[in-house]
């Protein structure tokens, strides 16, 4: 039996090959820094301004028992370090250590070059549309379609 004609490409496939490879540079990058890509996306958001565990999470996308991990490898590094909030006495925010700001900001640095060398094969107007749709296709995708399933572990 013949497979089914394909008449467009994979673009799950494009899209997945293309995250893992520029996930993997980037982690490398990273870890001439002592930062992990988790541990620089937090450092940013809760530079931006004071917020919780659980907004950062939500902004980094990452589940609690991550966040709660990733939080942990930034107070050992000096990053960062959970401070009571003054508005809520259950909440813990993330501030960022001055060694955590210097590292954010090299971070941010490496992060910003890896991007575009990454894109750097695509002409300038090409990069800035691919850069825009993959935006728009990001931010229509998010929230649509059935979420992962979660199995229990074996015994």
């Amino acid at each position: 039996m013949p497979a089914p004609e394909r008449t467009v490409r994979d673009v799950t496939g494009l899209l997945n090959m293309a995250g893992h490879a520029l996930s993997n540079r980037l982690a490398a990058a990273l870890a001439d820094v002592d930062l992990t890509p988790r541990m620089q996306c937090v450092l940013v958001h809760a530079l931006g301004e004071e917020r919780t565990q659980i907004q950062l999470a939500a902004l980094a996308d990452l589940d609690k028992t991550t966040m709660v991990s990733t939080v942990d490898d930034l107070e050992r590094r000096g990053f960062a370090e959970r401070k009571a909030s003054a508005t809520d006495r259950r909440a813990r925010i993330i501030a960022v250590t001055d060694k955590g700001r210097l590292a954010a900001e090299e971070g941010q640095r490496i992060v910003d070059r890896v991007h575009a060398e990454a894109l750097s094969s695509l002409p300038d107007a090409a990069r800035t549309a691919f850069v825009q749709a993959l935006g728009q296709l990001a931010d229509t995708t998010r929230d649509q379609g059935p979420q992962p399933v979660r199995r229990a572990r074996g015994r």
